[in-house]
């Protein structure tokens, strides 16, 4: 296999740092346990969110773990093709070092095949964990282990997942267990005779006995994701429970060394949806499983790496709006019970039904399960706009969708969502990923090296020499 040219080059760069600045005394003997943590679609902006919300909201003092932690840099994301990238290529830049084109996953943009650093560090005889709370051959994981020229070719990713000999892939499932037509394809019998323990469900956490494993949300469905937090379904996998299982189990596999990557890919479906509550509540998520990994570091601070960042900026999610001018509600959030992907599900039920069901019905249940016409005031023309919708959606049936990356919504539930961002004070300026550059904070052997303006092909090459 070739192996990680383009990060060594890209190390090769890094390397230029002054050495006052290339590290601190722990990284003298670098790192055995190294912990990658990126929040898909994870922007400044709904950082700085649940910030907010952490502390005027729940009233904590202490800051996020992230932003705990003494290096706070900044990273580029832009792809090869595209001032705007893609999950693809921005997965492939974080995990190999190298620039591709958007779509892409695991080749430079001539589609050769480049290595990741899970991939090396497996070779030197790291432990490797992947997790994530959406299917585990999306872009982000998937860069760490496949080398396909379309993100979309979900059987011949998790083909590449069962070859690498990897410890452990949690996530929602795999894609490629049945063909576009529907048939089942052989990837369970591949997956059988790796010798791989194929798990479902958070019953199964800590149930697992061989040394690899693959733990997936749900076996009679192949899901975009595990849940929204705020939806709060009974019984579904979770990021920190993830993390812990995957923790445990390196730990008890691979003790000298492991590397963990751990996505919360639900931010960047949220943001997607423009729902700014329930990615407010996917970043506090992603940031409970981080602990997790700090609370480790402090009890090995010499032989610990953790590394936070985000693949691109989705959404473009902002503290302020017209709306409400200089001032932020993230309580009316508390308000919220329900994502808008449940939202609209419920919505399109409803059509489905072909029952009656009047705007005296629908008060009820935005009151009941977010908060509007309830705790939270609506004033009588946003109310008008809001009917006017509903009847144009439930009684003309003549709405047209929104659609986004995993996701279309009536245009009734795009309007009852930006009601509900309008009374907190948040805004959007789109459905897609943006150009903006993501926030790194970092901590442990060899932290300092992260200071300053990244980009993020730099960030491999920058933790494989920081590796033991």
């Amino acid at each position: 296999m070739k192996k990680f040219r383009t990060i060594i080059s890209a190390f090769l760069i890094a390397a230029a740092i002054p050495a006052t600045c290339a590290a601190d005394d722990n990284s003298q003997d670098g790192a055995r346990y190294i912990f990658y943590f990126i929040g898909d679609g994870m922007g400044m902006g709904p950082v700085m969110a649940a910030q907010n919300y952490n502390r005027s909201i729940l009233g904590n003092e202490s800051p996020l773990t992230m932003m705990r932690m003494p290096v706070v840099a900044w990273c580029q994301t832009y792809s090869f093709s595209s001032p705007v990238t893609d999950s693809a290529a921005a997965g492939t830049a974080l995990a190999t070092g190298t620039k591709t084109r958007n779509g892409m996953l695991g080749m430079g943009p001539d589609t050769t095949a480049v290595t990741s650093i899970a991939s090396e560090l497996h070779d030197r005889g790291y432990g490797i964990g992947l997790v994530t709370t959406v299917a585990a051959d999306d872009a982000t994981p998937g860069a760490f282990y496949a080398h396909v020229p379309s993100r979309k070719m979900s059987y011949e990713i998790d083909i590449q997942g069962v070859e690498s000999g990897y410890e452990y892939i949690a996530g929602a499932s795999y894609g490629g267990f049945n063909d576009k037509d529907g048939n089942p394809t052989d990837l369970r019998q591949r997956i059988d005779e790796a010798g791989i323990e194929l798990l479902y469900g958070a019953s199964a956490l800590g149930e697992h006995s061989a040394r690899r494993v693959m733990l997936f949300g749900d076996e009679t469905a192949q899901p975009w994701d595990v849940s929204y937090t705020i939806d709060s379904v009974a019984g579904a996998l979770t990021l920190p429970a993830m993390t812990a299982d995957c923790l445990a189990h390196l730990q008890k596999y691979t003790p000298d060394r492991f590397f963990m990557m751990v996505e919360g890919g639900n931010i960047d479906h949220a943001l997607h949806a423009n729902d700014g509550g329930a990615a407010i509540k996917e970043v506090l998520n992603f940031d409970q499983a981080l602990a997790m990994a700090f609370d480790f570091y402090r009890q090995h601070p010499d032989e610990t790496l953790i590394v936070v960042t985000a693949d691109h900026d989705t959404g473009g999610f902002a503290l302020g709006s017209n709306y409400l001018g200089y001032n932020n509600k993230l309580e009316v959030f508390d308000h919220q019970r329900v994502s808008k992907e449940a939202f609209s599900d419920y919505c399109k039920s409803i059509l489905k039904s072909r029952r009656i069901y009047t705007w005296d019905d629908m008060k009820e249940y935005l009151a009941d399960k977010l908060g509007l016409f309830g705790a939270l005031e609506v004033s009588p023309e946003r109310e008008q706009q809001l009917k006017e919708m509903f009847d144009i959606t439930f009684e003309q049936r003549n709405s047209h969708d929104q659609k986004t990356l995993y996701a279309n919504f009536n245009q009734f539930a795009v309007e009852v969502f930006r009601t509900l961002n309008d009374l907190a004070g948040v805004g959007f300026t789109t459905t897609h990923h943006s150009g903006n550059p993501v926030p790194l904070f970092a901590v442990g052997a060899g932290a300092d090296v992260f200071k300053g303006f990244n980009n993020n092909s730099e960030l491999p090459g920058k933790i494989l020499e920081l590796a033991r």
